[in-house]
């Protein structure tokens, strides 16, 4: 594979930048969801990206999905590995590759509307004071959309005590906050929780990130995915939970049960949960 993808460097057009896009691929859920993920992105209005696409030990057919994307776009920098090494390790091999001054994350099974990538450059180049920027964003599974799920505008470190105020796959950063943060923590306990960890790291680190008030996302997140975590990906949140409260002042007087949300949501029913934010909304 090395002399394949030195072939796919040098086919790449070296003029400058402005977003490098990144996204890690593990034979995504139906084969329909990386032309979507891809397409979203090369249907942007913003057209000064380069697209890179880890392929995390994908099987033989979804890897050579992958390959024929290129050809598709020069804009995709294909690379990977053979081997399965999660998603945090994915994205700083992307990192490493970028030329971008701005690096923006997408997920395989998530859609980014037209206007994403054209809005957040917008907004960062205007607000020199903000380091990243995500958005809000329609919700839907199999059978549709379902619901919004929305984060506060400018948020605080209370807002970190309930779940990460940002939604990943919809924020685009500064190159060098990255750059200089040392990028996504690839060790097993920040499994499934790597953006939660990112994000109270670079707060506590001085960053300072906001949230477009606008749908400018289609996430995917089934209603009953919560639900089926396993207990060792529950554990491995709450300590990053503890960890992070106890660094940013947060434990007390009831950041300590905010630790144990990751274990209280397996009592909690879906349809319970959704009122919630609905009545969340009407206030």
């Amino acid at each position: 594979m090395t002399g394949q993808l030195q072939r796919w460097e040098n086919e790449i057009k070296m003029e400058p930048v402005e977003i490098s896009v990144i996204m890690g691929v593990y034979n995504e859920r139906t084969r329909d969801d990386l032309d979507h993920a891809v397409n979203s992105i090369l249907g942007q209005t913003f057209k000064n990206f380069e697209f890179i696409i880890y392929d995390d030990g994908s099987d033989w057919e979804v890897s050579e999905k992958i390959k024929a994307l290129h050809r598709k776009d020069k804009r995709i920098v294909p690379i990977g590995s053979e081997e399965n090494h999660g998603l945090a390790f994915s994205l700083n091999e992307c990192l490493k590759r970028t030329r971008g001054r701005y690096i923006a994350r997408m997920d395989v099974d998530d859609i980014s509307l037209p206007k994403r990538l054209d809005k957040q450059y917008k907004f960062l180049e205007e607000h020199k004071e903000y380091d990243w920027c995500g958005t809000n964003a329609k919700v839907f599974d199999s059978a549709g959309i379902w619901g919004q799920t929305t984060r506060p505008e400018i948020p605080t470190a209370k807002d970190y005590l309930r779940y990460s105020p940002y939604i990943h796959p919809t924020v685009m950063y500064r190159r060098e906050i990255l750059m200089e943060s040392g990028g996504y923590a690839a060790r097993e306990e920040t499994l499934r929780c790597e953006d939660y960890e990112i994000f109270m790291r670079l707060f506590r680190q001085g960053g300072k990130g906001y949230n477009i008030q606008e749908d400018l996302f289609l996430y995917h997140v089934e209603r009953e995915s919560y639900h089926v975590r396993s207990f060792k990906f529950r554990l491995y949140e709450a300590r990053i939970r503890y960890q992070n409260f106890k660094e940013m002042g947060l434990l007390f007087p009831f950041g300590w049960v905010h630790c144990l949300r990751p274990f209280i949501s397996l009592f909690v029913p879906v349809k319970v949960v959704e009122f919630v934010k609905n009545m969340r909304k009407s206030l």
